[in-house]
């Protein structure tokens, strides 16, 4: 193609919208996809690569997001219990401590716990969201999810809630 620079922009903008509505149902996958793309454009525009390789990243980064929307069904997960999954196996030594079979079994659980209280003003009330805490933490613990991770996974798994939330309420 005779102008890469638009192939590039035109990609670019793309990628960036279809992270935009995946950042509404997956906040960890999204922020992954976000990195690399903004890892490539980075690259791409202290002139680190050229236009055909940054094209050939933002290519491979589409495909990681076709592939990522076939995961669910590979794992036997809904997109809900994938974005709780991801939440909890953003930590590394969990997913080695717990394993995928664990991780999947507190995705589901956590699923409809959160299903079950969430509330039309629950992300403004704040009695609602530390009763929801704790019982994150309770089901962390009931699987033994490393104590060192349970924090930042809670909070994790509350901004999934939250993201999830609003449509599960409407």
């Amino acid at each position: 193609m005779p102008q890469k620079n638009l192939a590039f922009e035109m990609l670019k903008k793309l990628l960036n919208d279809e992270i935009k509505i995946r950042m509404k149902k997956n906040l960890v996958k999204s922020k992954s996809f976000l990195e690399m793309l903004e890892k490539a454009i980075r690259e791409y525009t202290n002139k680190s690569i050229e236009t055909a390789q940054v094209i050939e990243e933002l290519l491979e980064i589409a495909r990681k997001i076709k592939e990522e929307e076939k995961r669910g069904i590979n794992m036997g997960l809904t997109d809900d219990e994938v974005a709780f999954y991801d939440a909890l196996a953003d930590n590394e030594s969990a997913r080695e401590v717990l394993g995928d079979d664990t991780l999947k079994n507190i995705a589901k659980e956590l699923v409809d716990m959160v299903r079950r209280n969430v509330t039309i003003d629950w992300a403004q009330r704040e009695s609602v969201q530390a009763r929801l805490r704790l019982m994150v933490k309770k089901v962390l613990r009931k699987y033994g999810y490393p104590p060192d991770k349970q924090e930042k996974a809670t909070l994790t798994v509350l901004e999934q809630a939250k993201l999830l939330g609003y449509e599960w309420v409407s």
